[in-house]
C-alpha cells in the first residue's frame, strides 16, 4: 500500500534504540539454549545494575510492577497496613500496595518536579502506617532527603518508585540508591528496556535474600523444591537480561539523546509560555526527561483533547498525563 505523501511523518513518543551487543547477546542465548530464567546474564545484568544505581544487590523480575510487590512484600506489607502514595502516579503504584493486602493513602505532589510534596507527610501519617513510596515521576527524581528524614523520624520505609527515571540524579547522587529498596521498569518505552522486565536494588541483605525467594514461587534456595513460604512466578528470563545488559552498556549515550531533545524542545517552546507550563528542573536535580510532559494554561483557548486531535494531524504521537489515583473508581475515598 503506497503512502499518503502529502500526510506528515509520524513522529512517535518513543521508540527503543538497540545499537549495541543486544543482538549478540540474545544469539548467545538462542545458541546455548538458556532462554528462559537461569543463564549468565541474568547475574552479570543484576549486578551492573545495582553498580550503576550504587547499590549492593540487584534482583531482576519479569516486569516493573511485579518489581514493586516484590519489594513491598520484601519490606513486610500487609492486610491492616498504609503505605503513603503520591496520588499523581502510575495505577501500578498504587495496585502494588492493594496486591499486599494494604491500604494506599494519598498525598498530593509539588507542582514544579510533580513529585511526592514532603511538606504533606506528616499529614497522612497514622499507627497503621508502614512506609511511603517516593515515585521519580516523569524522570525528575523526588526531594528524597525530605521524604527519608519524615520517614526515619516515624520508624517507616523508604521506596523509591523510579519505573521512570533511570539515570536520574539527586544532589549527584543516582536514584535507586537513595531508600531501602528502588524498583525499575524496562518496558518498550522506557530509558533502557527489556521489552518487559523490572529491577529492584538495594544494599540489605536481608531483603535481598526475602524478594530472591518470593521471585521464585518461595523456593528455600538450599533446598530445591522445598517451599517454605508463598511466592511468586517473577522471574526475569535470560534473554531479557542480555538485552538489557546490552542496553545498560549504552546508557550514557540514550541519557545525552534525551537532554538534547529535551534543550530543542525548551528552545522551541520558549515563546510559548504564556500558554503552557514547561518541565521544571531543580538545581539538586538532573532530569532524564522519560516524558516532556507540559501542563496547558488557562490562558490557551483550546481544551486538552482538541490540541492532541491537532498534533494527531500532524503526525505527533501523544498521550495524556496520568490520572491521579483518588480519582479512579477503585480509589476514591
Amino acid at each position: 500500500m503506497k503512502r499518503n505523501v502529502t500526510q506528515p511523518k509520524f513522529i512517535p513518543i518513543a521508540q527503543p534504540v538497540f545499537g549495541g551487543n543486544e543482538k549478540k547477546y540474545v544469539l548467545e542465548c538462542l545458541e546455548t539454549g538458556w532462554i528462559s530464567s537461569i543463564g549468565r546474564f541474568i547475574p552479570l545484568f543484576e549486578e551492573a545494575f545495582a553498580t550503576y544505581c550504587s547499590e549492593d544487590y540487584g534482583i531482576a523480575c519479569n516486569n516493573g510492577t511485579s518489581a514493586l510487590h516484590l519489594a513491598l512484600a520484601g519490606l513486610g506489607v500487609g492486610p491492616g497496613d498504609e503505605v503513603v502514595v503520591p496520588t499523581l502516579t502510575y495505577v501500578a503504584t498504587a495496585n502494588a500496595v492493594r496486591y499486599c493486602g494494604a491500604r494506599p493513602v494519598f498525598i498530593d505532589s509539588e507542582p514544579r518536579t510533580m513529585t511526592l510534596d514532603p511538606r504533606l507527610l506528616e499529614s497522612c501519617l497514622s499507627p497503621r502506617t508502614k512506609g511511603i513510596i517516593a515515585v521519580h515521576l516523569f524522570g525528575h527524581a523526588a526531594d528524597m532527603d525530605a521524604i527519608v528524614e519524615v520517614a526515619r523520624r516515624n520508624g517507616l520505609f523508604v521506596l523509591e518508585d523510579a519505573a521512570e527515571a533511570h539515570g536520574a540524579l539527586y544532589r549527584g547522587r543516582k536514584i535507586g540508591g537513595l531508600s531501602d529498596a528502588a524498583t525499575f521498569s524496562f518496558y518498550g518505552n522506557k530509558i533502557i528496556t527489556t521489552g518487559e522486565g523490572g529491577m529492584i536494588t538495594t544494599s540489605d541483605i536481608s531483603l535481598q535474600k526475602k524478594i530472591n525467594i518470593l521471585r521464585g514461587q518461595g523456593m528455600d534456595p538450599n533446598r530445591r523444591y522445598w517451599f517454605p513460604v508463598v511466592g511468586y512466578n517473577y522471574r526475569m528470563t535470560n534473554i531479557a537480561a542480555a538485552i538489557g545488559l546490552a542496553q545498560l552498556e549504552q546508557i550514557g549515550q540514550l541519557l545525552e539523546k534525551r537532554f538534547q531533545l529535551s534543550r530543542a524542545y525548551h528552545r522551541q517552546l520558549a515563546s510559548l509560555e504564556d500558554f503552557f507550563i514547561l518541565p521544571s528542573e531543580e538545581p539538586w536535580a538532573r532530569h532524564v526527561f522519560w516524558s516532556y510532559t507540559v501542563v496547558m494554561r488557562d490562558s490557551l483557548r483550546l481544551d486538552r483533547d482538541e490540541l492532541m486531535k491537532l498534533l494527531e494531524s500532524d503526525g505527533i504521537e501523544k498521550r495524556p498525563a496520568f490520572y491521579p489515583m483518588h480519582m479512579l473508581p477503585h480509589y476514591r475515598a
